[in-house]
């Protein structure tokens, strides 16, 4: 039997160092060159590219690399030395040594490629999905995978420090309301019956608490049948964390640890700690978002109490309606923007949901804008030492009966602002707490208050008398990490005391029947002992995404769907045989 080349090294581990050693690569041929006689080969594995060069004194070898080519698979023996001064390449780790082939085994021939396998290529994300086996060879996704892997590594390490136990939940399990869709699985020992997949393992976790594990955590994989984006995938990956007999401070403490030892050990960047907290309702009154990006300033400023009996209509109207009047000061934009600009911004802003966009300019010679008439030299005043500002500047302002729609409105007018005008510092890693987020929303489809988060968030103890006279009032004690405007995770103390939760149904509309029907199998648990416990759960592969700088979670995530939640390499989803749906007892009909 013939002996096989086997490999003792990676091509990106060679240095200069293993000058003279013989060594055996393998891996997939980058480039191969015919120059005079010689023969050179880029071949490449996943930790980099190293040249082998092949020599005719060495017929055998130099015969087979005469054949081939791009993408084929083959295994090299040779010697490393040093190449020549003028043939150096600084660019590459490998470029100041070579490899000179003596034995080449060829191990798997290949077609052409449908798109070069290197990096910045231009090519539909559709081909790069169909063919993402190739797609996966290019350097920066092997990167990323090594990447993901390394933080997976981290989180462990971490957590199995500090007491964490990981257990695994199921993946097949009871559909319950109050979330996204779920993606349901037909029973076949069960006709007519559903699993549904998890959406989180959030009812698994507290009943981990109740059966006295007292410190959890998964990389969970979870389901959500819902409209898809840059950073939403319908399966993804959760870090889950559960904690018994903590409050808001003990968590978020640990989290911050948890989130220090990670960054640092994977990327080297150094994260300070404790972060910046801030409320709900501060975040929606300073940058109009709960998840607001702090890299820059620009915050907004609340004037309503300046211009409320104002003349001009369209800022007194707001506020005696209920609204309110708030703006953003654009340093030195008065002389960034022109007129055109501004009327420009004006669109923006409607596109944001607002109904127009006010503004004025501070000139050397004053206030120069469509609006300054309809306010006096004292109210002017007034204006321009609220937003503090300088000859230069443009102030731009929303106004509207409905408060949330001026803060959501101005705060996307914030964002964009900040992108237009280059003002986001890409390097910053600004990580902030939000907490007191509202218990409950109205849903005005169900005209009923929905969980903000889910059912078995807490309440404030102070506002627990609000749930019966105004639910909208009532603060959770939840949480979210936010990195650079994208929230992280989130997560709450959980109701632990019976009496509480059921008042929580019934705020939520749910009968008691309707309750034991979705959530009997935790209520029961409940019954026997529960601790006071909170967590919380991180898309990991928007924390993954955020620290690589991506763009898109598709590429940090090996095999990902598309827009459509479709896979264009599997083809799935698939129409399945009359057969497989028989056996499930299940008929289709469009």
């Amino acid at each position: 039997m013939e002996k096989k080349i086997k490999r003792n090294c990676y091509c990106g581990d060679l240095t200069k160092e293993h000058e003279g050693e013989e060594v055996c690569l393998s891996g997939w041929v980058q480039t191969r060159r015919d120059l005079g006689g010689l023969i050179f080969v880029d071949l490449r594995d996943r930790s980099g590219i190293v040249q082998v060069v092949f020599n005719p004194e060495r017929k055998e070898a130099f015969k087979k690399a005469d054949e081939i080519r791009s993408e084929y698979v083959i295994a090299v023996k040779g010697k490393v030395r040093r190449r020549p001064a003028e043939n150096v390449n600084a660019k590459i780790s490998t470029g100041f040594i070579e490899v000179i082939g003596e034995e080449l085994d060829i191990l798997s021939k290949a077609k052409t490629p449908p798109f070069p396998i290197e990096d910045n290529i231009k090519v539909d994300e559709i081909v790069r999905l169909k063919y993402r086996y190739l797609d996966l060879r290019r350097p920066s996704m092997q990167y990323n995978m090594i990447f993901r892997s390394k933080i997976n590594k981290a989180i462990r390490d971490f957590l199995d420090e500090n007491g964490f136990v990981e257990v695994e939940t199921p993946v097949l399990t009871k559909s319950t309301p109050e979330g996204a869709r779920d993606y349901l699985v037909p029973s076949r020992l069960n006709p007519g019956k559903f699993y549904a997949l998890p959406q989180s393992p959030q009812l698994f976790k507290q009943i981990l608490m109740v059966a006295g594990m007292d410190r959890y955590y998964q990389i969970a994989r979870c389901f959500r049948d819902e409209d898809l984006r840059a950073d939403r995938q319908p399966e993804f990956t959760q870090l889950d964390i559960e904690m018994s007999f903590v409050d808001v401070d003990d968590i978020i403490s640990l989290n911050e640890k948890l989130i220090k030892y990670v960054v640092e050990k994977v990327t080297g960047i150094k994260v300070e700690i404790p972060f910046t907290r801030m409320t709900y309702e501060q975040a929606m009154e300073k940058y109009g978002s709960d998840k607001p990006d702090t890299r820059f300033g620009m915050e907004m400023v609340d004037i309503s109490n300046i211009v409320g009996s104002s003349s001009f209509k369209v800022f007194s109207d707001a506020v005696k309606d209920g609204g309110r009047v708030k703006g953003i000061n654009i340093k030195n934009g008065g002389k960034t923007f022109s007129r055109r600009q501004i009327d420009e911004l004006v669109e923006k802003a409607k596109e944001f949901g607002a109904k127009g966009l006010a503004w004025m300019n501070v000139t050397s010679e004053g206030i120069k804008s469509p609006i300054t008439k309809f306010f006096d030299e004292q109210t002017v005043k007034e204006i321009k030492d609220k937003f503090d500002c300088e000859v230069g500047d443009l102030i731009v302002f929303i106004a509207d009966s409905n408060a949330e729609l001026v803060m959501t409105s101005l705060g996307s007018l914030r964002i964009y602002l900040a992108k237009a005008l280059n003002l986001i510092d890409k390097n910053k890693l600004n990580f902030l707490w939000i907490t007191e987020f509202p218990l409950l929303e109205y849903n005005e489809e169900e005209k009923r208050f929905v969980a903000k988060h889910h059912p078995f968030t807490s309440p404030m103890e102070e506002d627990i008398p609000l749930l019966d006279k105004e639910p909208s009032r009532v603060r959770a004690k939840a949480y979210d990490i936010v990195l650079n405007g994208t929230e992280l995770g989130g997560g709450s103390i959980r109701i632990h005391d019976a009496a509480l939760q059921e008042k929580m149904f019934e705020t939520l509309g749910f009968s008691k029947e309707r309750a034991w029907n979705n959530f009997g199998f935790l209520l029961k648990a409940f019954e026997y002992g529960t601790p006071p416990h909170g967590g919380i759960a991180y898309g990991l592969d928007r924390m993954i995404m955020l620290l690589l700088g991506l763009d898109s979670i598709r590429d940090c995530i090996a095999f990902p769907k598309t827009q459509n939640a479709s896979c264009p390499m599997t083809d799935a989803p698939s129409v399945v045989d009359a057969k497989q749906l028989k056996e499930l007892h299940i008929q289709v009909k469009i």
